[in-house]
């Protein structure tokens, strides 16, 4: 799905919904990261998506999880909650502008194997920490990724 995403952008159009969304910081045994590669402009990103109409938000993140990466997962706590009106999501198929309302979780997983759906996500893989800091990443993503890697055990809201 073709979309353009702002971050304190001026030129962000007004968002007109919200948009409820999952997203996790997972680890493997070994402490590795899991980040998925996006089919629509090439970003990495903690896999998530969309709640949808009838489930838990951690409901939501698990399913997306295994759909973006085919890594099952299990939510251990919550990185944040993030709602900042100066991001904006673009859907052009939908002609919808929405502000995002996402929360991040941490997880884990015991699954040493992750593939792409090839529809939303072109790779997925996992990542020393070190090497995540260094992938190219939209800011709102790589804004949850530091709260989640520098301050573990804090909740972050913004």
């Amino acid at each position: 799905m073709a979309r353009s995403e702002y971050y304190h952008d001026v030129a962000a159009p007004v968002a007109q919904e919200l948009l409820p969304a999952a997203f996790a910081v997972v680890r493997n045994s070994s402490g590795r990261i899991l980040l998925v590669r996006r089919a629509d402009d090439g970003y990495w990103e903690l896999p998530g998506g969309r709640i949808e109409v009838g489930e838990s938000a951690s409901t939501a993140v698990t399913r997306e999880v295994c759909e973006e990466a085919g890594v099952a997962i299990r939510v251990t706590g919550i990185v944040g909650v993030y709602s900042d009106p100066a991001h904006v999501l673009v859907y052009h198929q939908e002609k919808a502008i929405y502000q995002q309302f996402a929360v991040c979780f941490h997880a884990v997983s015991t699954t040493s194997d992750a593939q792409p759906d090839d529809q939303e996500t072109t790779a997925a893989a996992w990542f020393e920490p070190e090497q995540a800091a260094q992938l190219s990443m939209h800011p709102a993503m790589r804004q949850r990724l530091t709260d989640a890697l520098t301050e573990p055990h804090q909740t972050h809201f913004d």
